[in-house]
């Protein structure tokens, strides 16, 4: 799967951008470079912590996962 980083340049020099496909992913650094690495980083905190929070949502109850992929 493959996420689109938006990226800018602050009054400060440094870039910030989020990712178009999952707003709350945002981030910044010094250069390009760090700024892709740390998005990538909020993206994984925020999957991460979606997944936590679903699964014990449907603790106790009987559910079916399954993993689908994306192309």
């Amino acid at each position: 799967m493959k996420f689109t980083a938006i990226i800018e340049q602050g009054e400060s020099g440094w870039f910030v951008g989020q990712i178009e496909e999952v707003p709350a992913a945002i981030s910044q650094g010094e250069s390009i470079e760090e700024l892709k690495a740390n998005l990538l980083d909020a993206l994984k905190l925020i999957l991460d912590t979606n997944k936590e929070l679903t699964e014990k949502e449907y603790l106790g109850k009987q559910v079916i996962i399954e993993e689908l992929e994306l192309s």
